[in-house]
Order: C-alpha cells, then structure tokens, then sequence
C-alpha cells in the first residue's frame, strides 16, 4: 500500500493536477450569451443592465435591500469603510487573507490585530476588549471559509463602545447563521467575486446593507462622486464592475444550488475518508450554519505522525496543489511586521502552522476527495519512511 505514495516511488495517484481555487464555470454557453448581449448593446461598464441584475440576485440571495457592485472586493472593504466615516484604528483579525489588512492600510487605517477563537477561526469576541482604545473607530469582522463570526458577541462590544462593525464576508456567498443570510450583519458586508470564491466574476465583488443612506454614498464613491442627476456631490473613485464580470457572476450564480450540493458531496467524502485519521481534524461548521461547502480545511495537530508542511509534500508529489492559509499570520507581514504587537496572538500562531486547506469544486468528484484523504492516511501510515524520503536530497 504505502509504495504506491509518489514520494516513495511511486505513481502519482492523480493524472489531472487538482488545485484548491480553481475557478468554477457552471455554463460557458450562457456566459458567452450575456457577453455577446452586453457587446451587442454596447453598454459595457457604468453600471450597465448586468451589473444591475447581478445586484438584484445578490440582495435577494442573501436577504438584503441593496448589494452595490464593485470591481473586486479589496475595493469594496474600502468604499464601506470612506462610506461609513471610519478614521483611526480598525480591530482585525491577524489570522485572515492580507488583503483584508490592505484595503484598511491603503485608505489611511491603522490595524490592530486581535487574536481569533481556536473553535471557530474568526475574531474571538473575547479577546476584542482589550485590543480597544480610544481611537478605535470601527471593528472588521471576518466570515473564514464562509462560517459566520460570533456576530452577536461582536456586535454587542462594538454597541458598547459607539463603533460599527464591517464584515469581510469574501469567503461567504450564500452562507447562513442560524438560517439566515449572511448579508444583513453589522453596517455593511464585503463579498468577492474573485475567481477563486464560490461564484466567480473573473473579478469583482458586492458589499451588501441594510441601509438606505450607506447604499447611496457606495454607488456615489464607486462611481467618483457623480449622484443620480449625474453632478459630482462627494469624492469618489472608479470602482465600477464591467458587464463581462456581471455575465460571468450571474451565469454562476444561476447554477449555485448545484454547485453548493457538489462541494458539500465533496465535503461529505472527506469528512468519511479521514475520520479517524491521527491528529487531523477536518474543520466543521455549527449544524445550524449552512456553508457553500467551498472550503475543505483541515486542523494538523502536534499529535499527527506527519507535520501539515510533511503532508503538503505528500500531496503536491501526487499531484495536488492544497494552500497553507494563512502562512505568515498578517501581523508577521511586511509592512505590519515592522509595528510592535500590542497583545500576543497565540491561537494565529498555531493555526498558521497547523491548517491546509483542500481542493473543491467542478474540477473534482467525491471519488478525489476520498482518494486524496487515502493519501493522508497512507503517508501517516508510513511516517518514517515518508519523513526519511523527503529528507533525501533531490537525485
């Protein structure tokens, strides 16, 4: 059994590479449809018929008055915040994607890294209190492989304090909490369209509310400035979404069901292929979460005959690309390296040595999944002999 591991010699156990975020295209003929009517119209950009549609899905999807279509969703984090009349230092998880962490930073924002909960992987409310001050103005909430935060604990410290709370939902197209939407929460939620995400636009992202006046001011900051009667009332920028990224989006979004029903198959197959498995842990979420399934992470602990980085090699000798997120935590990146750290942050620290996350999508069935995690179980098997392979030198 265990010749048949590629590190040991043997072949590799998928013909096709498998990678985690490769990008989901549901029905080519209908986005080739919306862009050979987008082309015809000669309506490309500014805010055309597609984007308005896409926007129209996405509110209903999740529950919301207003989703306001942006160019991608690092673009959206900023516009929320200039909307929302955020200035100073912003609470942010240290353990998310560095982009979160850049679009504060861009705009004029000083991070202030708050640890998260080992449970969940997003902001510990806990912990939130003492990385307040004085100049805090607002608290960035992120929704980690598209399991909502602790919102209400959140939400209760930011009410306690006067600041609003932001949610970078990038990874949560079509999550719920407790049976509803993610969309709804705090001032204002940020989704991507990144191709990578769920529903992909090639590029672009939506930031969704419940408010009237906010909605406003983001349709007039993406579009510099410019109000319904097309005169400049406020600063702006050109954060407009196309009309080929809207077709994209809206193609994908019409087959999401099916696509959330795949991944949670997929999910399924390695929740059975690797229970029982030593020190690996597949991450879950709560019962009354219900995730696209998008994400298949995995918890490698101290306990594990092999180290997440071993088994990453394992699985990229077979031909299978799995991501270490978040690897540095963001509060050990350039430029955030260089400030000093007001609170440690052990449980980031552990995660950023321990989580791998999985392939999912069109590109793979359940039989991968269960193969892949007979992989993992093979390489645990052979601990020794796979830690004495991969410390030989190249041939």
């Amino acid at each position: 059994m265990a010749a048949s591991l590629a590190v040991l010699g043997g072949p590799p156990a998928f013909a096709t590479p498998l990678r985690t975020g490769c990008p989901n295209i549901l029905d080519p003929t209908a986005t080739a449809a919306l862009v050979s009517d987008a082309m015809a119209r000669r309506w490309l950009t500014n805010e055309g018929p597609l984007v308005q549609r896409l926007e129209e899905r996405f509110a209903a999807l999740h529950g919301v008055r207003h989703a306001v279509a942006v160019a991608n969703a690092t673009l959206g984090l900023q516009l929320a915040a200039a909307a929302m009349g955020i200035a100073g230092e912003v609470v942010v998880p240290s353990f998310t994607f560095i982009g979160t962490v850049h679009a504060m930073s861009w705009i004029g924002l000083r991070p202030v890294f708050c640890d998260v909960s080992a449970d969940t992987h997003t902001l510990d409310a806990a912990r939130l209190e003492a990385a307040l001050t004085p100049d805090t103005a607002a608290i960035i909430g992120v929704h980690l492989w598209g399991r909502p935060c602790d919102i209400d604990p959140i939400q209760r410290v930011a009410d306690a304090r006067g600041v609003p709370v932001l949610f970078d939902a990038a990874h949560a197209t079509g999550s719920t909490r407790g049976g509803t939407p993610l969309g709804r929460f705090g001032r204002a939620e940020v989704f991507s369209l990144h191709a990578t995400k769920s529903i992909n636009g090639l590029e672009g992202g939506l930031v969704t509310t419940t408010d009237d006046d906010l909605a406003e001011r983001l349709r007039r900051l993406r579009n510099f400035g410019f109000n319904a009667g097309g005169r400049v009332v406020s600063r702006g920028i050109n954060a407009k979404m196309n009309e080929f990224s809207a077709a994209m989006a809206l193609s994908n979004l019409a087959g999401f069901d099916r696509l959330c029903a795949h991944n949670r198959a997929i999910h399924d197959a390695y929740r059975h292929g690797l229970a029982g498995l030593p020190g690996v842990r597949l991450c879950e979420h709560p019962a009354a979460d219900v995730p696209s399934g998008h994400y298949a992470v995995i918890e490698v602990d101290d306990t594990a005959p092999l180290g997440r980085d071993a088994l990453c090699r394992v699985l990229v000798a077979e031909r299978v690309n799995p991501r270490r997120y978040f690897r540095p935590g963001c509060h050990r990146s350039p430029p955030y390296a260089f400030e000093p750290l007001r609170h440690p942050l052990p449980v980031t620290e552990r995660l950023t040595q321990a989580l791998m996350h999985l392939p999912t999508g069109l590109q793979m069935n359940p039989d991968d999944a269960t193969a892949m995690a007979a992989v993992l179980g093979r390489a645990l098997a052979e601990a020794p002999r796979v830690r004495a392979a991969l410390a030989a030198p190249a041939p």
